[in-house]
């Protein structure tokens, strides 16, 4: 099969196309065929170095993908010829972009049905983000004021959708050229951050969910006893101590394989109230200039390659 692959970490060129070995599935694992990978800015910073998640090279990085099962092993949950979407193994290596993928079928879900490939595959590391933050960790509920950074982009899109669906009111975060795109999603005030200092624009959240790394100057926006949700200081023991002692709580999310929520957020999106928005597509092999694209920071929604 073909596979992207890198033999050193650098630059988006490090990324090559491969013939490499197809994947065998074993006892409760699936093999996909995947008709399309997403990308997130975690594989930027896997193949850089500059979050050495998988160790040393050569590997491949990715892990959203949506396909057709092709293959199954024992005890697995799914059956040849059906369509699946998921995020296997992550934090560990899944090789996502290549023509074949096998992983716990336990880390995938039945793809929903409104969508194509394309769209189903730039879910399921947004989506679940969104959701193990906002409806896992925060448990957000109808009535709830919900302060969302980067709304425009891969996880705040998706935040958006998510928080709107369990009935918050949603305040998004995003630049003015976006405005119309955020309220499109449902959120019910957009916020320009280039021109509008959101610690003075909003005071009273009952839940903001930072994906920007600025969860100390967010406290500013929380109503007393309000919850922080961060997907990028996750692991800031000291930032979580000072988050509580100010009277807060803190949330910290590592996103993990979830079929339940994939399954979840596959309702909703069957019932139209999720719906991811894909800026642009490439090829497997122009997975290079589809990492450049990403590093710019300015794409709306997600970037998906094409298999």
């Amino acid at each position: 099969m073909r596979a992207v692959i890198q033999q050193s970490f650098g630059g988006p060129e490090v990324l090559q196309v491969v013939e490499t070995e197809r994947p065998t599935p074993r006892s409760g694992e699936i093999l996909v065929r995947v008709h399309a990978s997403a990308i997130n800015p975690v594989d930027l910073a896997v193949r850089s170095g500059a979050f050495p998640l998988l160790g040393e090279p050569p590997f491949g990085v990715g892990w959203d993908v949506s396909g057709e099962v092709v293959a199954a092993g024992p005890g697995a949950r799914y059956e040849v010829g059906e369509e699946v979407y998921g995020m296997p193994f992550f934090p560990r290596a899944a090789t996502g972009y290549a023509e074949y993928v096998a992983g716990p079928s336990r880390h995938f879900a039945l793809k929903p049905a409104t969508l194509d490939h394309v769209h189903a595959a730039a879910l399921p590391l947004a989506a679940l983000t969104a959701w193990q933050g906002l409806v896992d960790r925060a448990g957000v509920a109808a009535g709830d004021r919900v302060l969302i950074h980067r709304a425009a982009g891969g996880v705040g899109h998706l935040a958006v959708q998510i928080a709107k669906a369990h009935g918050a009111h949603v305040i998004a975060l995003g630049s003015a050229e976006r405005s119309e795109f955020l309220a499109s999603l449902g959120a019910d005030e957009v916020i320009d951050y280039r021109t509008v200092d959101f610690t003075e624009a909003v005071r009273d959240a009952d839940v903001v969910f930072d994906s920007t790394a600025q969860g100390e100057r967010s406290l500013a926006s929380l109503r007393p006893g309000g919850t922080l949700v961060s997907i990028l200081e996750h692991g800031d023991t000291s930032l979580a101590d000072r988050v509580r002692a100010a009277g807060f709580r803190f949330k910290g999310v590592s996103v993990e394989p979830d079929y339940a929520a994939l399954e979840a957020i596959a309702s909703l999106v069957d019932a139209g109230r999720v719906r991811p928005f894909v800026q642009q597509t490439f090829p497997l092999e122009d997975a290079p200039k589809a990492h450049e694209l990403v590093a710019t920071g300015h794409v709306q929604g997600k970037i998906v390659l094409t298999v």
